[in-house]
This record gives structure tokens, sequence and C-alpha cells, in this order.
């Protein structure tokens, strides 16, 4: 047997403890056949020696009857005979009147935000208690024994039961948050530290970290590309209820990529414990260290260097001990080749499609930028504007049947000195139309022509 358990194996409580005590003074001697005479010589020889009982300081003498009592009692129904009664008033907190103990738990029930001294010292100053009548111990305890400590009224406020979770396998599900670090001072301002991270759920293990300035949708995409890149797919992204979050863009990502977009409840900080327990050990293992640095990039540094030299090799104990790294590495080389992503996969899950009207000089506009396009006949008209997220360089095009045109920055000054093309429509031939002419006709001669009619 392991000797953490052997070290764990105790008395279940005071009471058990306090019989066992019992039991090693006077059991010697329940085992024996003694006559009444040497029972009584034997009873006086232990009375005459000083024991340290469980829980106290000091060390007392008890008396031969008493120690007879203890020695009939355990031979009649031995470890459990030799424990101590409970006290019949126990939890009744006998020093308070029954006015005022029922005073005080009305006030918990009603206001269970409301700590011990604060309660004490509010009757006090409203005269309905004297200074120093109540010990604030007596008061917690009086609580503690109707159900009102702080820890149960926390837990009957959620009706949700919680269970200890983890996803079936290593890249199963991925959560991702956001951090927000010690502000950066560069050039006397201060630049925010937002760090970015992708946990796997059932290894612990950080798929991606970035220390950024900022905390937008554009950030998650661009982190959550770089795991793709690096590793399959996951079969779900849990996430919380922040706008980052919330994009159309990344839930359109996800949904072509058969990703599983999930994002906890409201106001629930506990459901993404496993993420808040990695911002704790991150914040007491680097960010509150990071002394006066001035460059995201040393930040980035740390933050690599904080994972790979400690954190992916620590003992992790929601993993009974075993490292994030290693329980990483091992689910990779299992990997299933269906889920890896190639870069087509990404260019066709971050291509989106947008309505636009072209200006009357050819000229469209996309989340600010003015664009152009050559194709004058387009000018007036809505067209469909398509973008590839996953490149921030490549232009826009448009889709016209089944075509993509191609889109250029405007450059007012080169126009200028552009030659303008002519889409002038050549005229049509004559066509021989005159409503006045043809009903005068038809007066003149009601009888139809021989013309050819349709």
């Amino acid at each position: 047997m392991p000797k953490s358990v052997l070290e764990s194996f105790k008395p279940r409580d005071h009471a058990e403890a306090v019989a066992l005590f019992r039991a090693e003074i006077v059991g010697a001697l329940a085992r024996r056949e003694l006559t009444h005479g040497e029972l009584h010589a034997a009873l006086v020889e232990i009375a005459a020696r000083r024991y340290r009982a469980p829980g106290s300081l000091s060390t007392r003498k008890y008396g031969a009857s008493t120690l007879e009592r203890w020695y009939y009692a355990y031979r009649k129904g031995g470890l459990a005979a030799l424990q101590p009664d409970p006290r019949s008033d126990r939890g009744p907190c006998r020093s308070l009147p029954e006015a005022l103990r029922q005073l005080l738990c009305d006030i918990r029930r009603e206001h269970p935000g409301a700590s011990v001294p604060l309660i004490l010292r509010t009757l006090v100053d409203d005269g309905r208690m004297v200074q120093g009548a109540v010990d604030e111990t007596t008061v917690r305890r009086l609580f503690r024994a109707h159900g009102l400590d702080r820890v149960t009224l926390r837990n009957s406020a959620c009706s949700k039961t919680r269970l200890r979770w983890q996803a079936e396998r290593p890249g199963a599900l991925w959560h991702a948050d956001v951090c927000h670090g010690p502000p950066l001072i560069v050039d006397s301002h201060k630049l925010p530290l937002r760090i970015h991270a992708i946990l796997d759920d059932a290894s612990r293990y950080i798929v991606a970290i970035a220390a950024l300035p900022t905390e937008r949708e554009a950030d998650m995409l661009e982190l959550f590309v770089h795991s793709l890149r690096r590793f399959a797919r996951p079969d779900a992204l849990y996430l919380d209820n922040g706008s980052t979050y919330r994009g159309d863009i990344l839930r359109l990502l996800c949904e072509r990529l058969r990703v599983t977009l999930l994002h906890a409840a409201p106001y629930d900080p506990q459901a993404r414990g496993k993420m808040e327990r990695f911002w704790r050990t991150l914040r007491e293992g680097c960010l509150d260290h990071l002394g006066a640095l001035t460059s995201l990039h040393d930040v980035n540094v740390r933050l690599y260097a904080f994972l790979d030299e400690h954190y992916h090799k620590a003992p992790h104990s929601g993993l009974l001990g075993r490292a994030p790294g290693p329980v990483w590495a091992a689910a990779l080389e299992s990997q299933v080749q269906e889920r890896v992503v190639s870069e087509m996969d990404l260019r066709v899950a971050l291509t989106v499609m947008q309505r636009r009207r072209v200006s009357r000089d050819n000229v469209v506009s996309i989340d600010g930028a003015l664009w152009q396009t050559d194709r004058g006949f387009l000018a007036g008209r809505v067209v469909t504007i398509g973008r590839c997220l996953l490149d921030g360089n490549e232009p826009p095009w448009i889709e016209q049947d089944g075509k993509q045109l191609a889109l250029s920055p405007v450059d007012p000054k080169r126009n200028a000195k552009t030659k303008r093309q002519s889409h002038a429509v050549p005229p049509a031939p004559s066509v021989p139309f005159d409503p006045p002419g043809a009903l005068r006709d038809k007066w003149l001669d009601p009888e139809p022509s021989d013309e050819e009619s349709f």
C-alpha cells in the first residue's frame, strides 16, 4: 500500500479518535482474564499515570471508576462503545436568546451577502444589541447549524449541478480566451496588453498563444488559422460570450470547416474553469514578473519560454501527474489525416461575399477602403464583392457571370493622368415608328394593307 495512503489512514472524526485513545488505555486489560481484585489493582495502577487526550495541550489523570466504566464498555461494545456521547444541546448556541437567534437568522436569509461583523455592527448601531454581547464565532456557528453559512448559501443559489468533465481525446475540444496583462510603457505611453491563447481540453496543451495590443475578432481568427496550419482541426471550439468570439466570420469559418462552435452560458465563469486555471498559472509564473518591458516581442518571447521550459513539462493535477507536452505529443502520432486542414481548405473557408453598389465613377467602398474597377458598364450597379481573409494583402474582386473581375486601389492622382476609355454605344439603325401617322393612314384608308404583319 502506498505510503501516502498509510499516512492518511486516521480516525474519521474526533469521537473515534477519543474512542481509540480510551481503547489504548484499557484495551490490554480487556484481553486478560482478571479477578475482581486483580482488575481493581490494575485500574489503580493505570489511574496513577498521566495521559494526553486527542486535541488536548496538557496531560491529565483519570480516576479508577472512570477507567472501570471504559473497561466494561469496551468489553461489551468494542471501539464504538468508547465514543463520547454528543451533546444534546449541540448547535443551538445557548448563549444567544431565542429572539436574537431568530433575528440573526432572518437578517442572514434576507441579506446573504452581509458579513457577520457587518450584521453585528449594524445591530449595535441600531440599539438592538449591546456592544460585545455576542462573539462573531458564536454567530458563525449559529449560521452553520441553520445552513446559512456562505458556502451553503452560495451552493444553494446555483441550481446547476457541476461535474468534472474532460474531452474524450486530445484535439477533440479547444478552449480560446483572452487575458488582460499589465500595460506596457512605450515612449511614456501605456500600451494595452492582451494575451490570446488556445488550450486543448484533454491534454491541457497550449495550442497557440500571442501577446497583442488589441482584442478583436480578427486577432482570434489569426490565432485560430495559425493553429489549424500546425495541427488537425478540432471537433469543437469552446468560447465565452465576448464580442471577440461572436462575429459572423468566425461562425462561418467553423461551419465550413465542420468545427462545432460552442459558447459558455453568460455570467458563468466556473464553466470555463480549465482556461481560468491556466490564466492563474500564467500570471503567477510569468505575467506578474514581466517588469519594465517595452515591446510585445519581449513579452511573446517570455510567453514561449514559459510554455516550453515549464508549463508543458510540469506535472498537471488534472492529468493525474502527467505533463501536457508528452500527452499532446502522443496524440499527434495518431492524428487522423482527414482532419488536417489544407491551405486550399482555409482559403475556401475564409472567402466571404458581400453586396456593394459601384459609384458613378466606378469606385466601391469595402471596410473603409476605396477600390476601383475599369469596367465602366458596372457603374451604378449592385455587384457581389469577393474577399479572401486568409491574406490581408490580397485585393478583393467582383464576381460577375462566373468570372472574377479585378479591383485595384483608388489613386486619384494617377487617375488624373489616365486617358478615359470611351464606352459610347453606336447608334442603332432607324426603325419606322409614327403612332399619329398610323392612325391617319387607317382613317384615310380603312381597308387593311397587304404589308407583312405579326
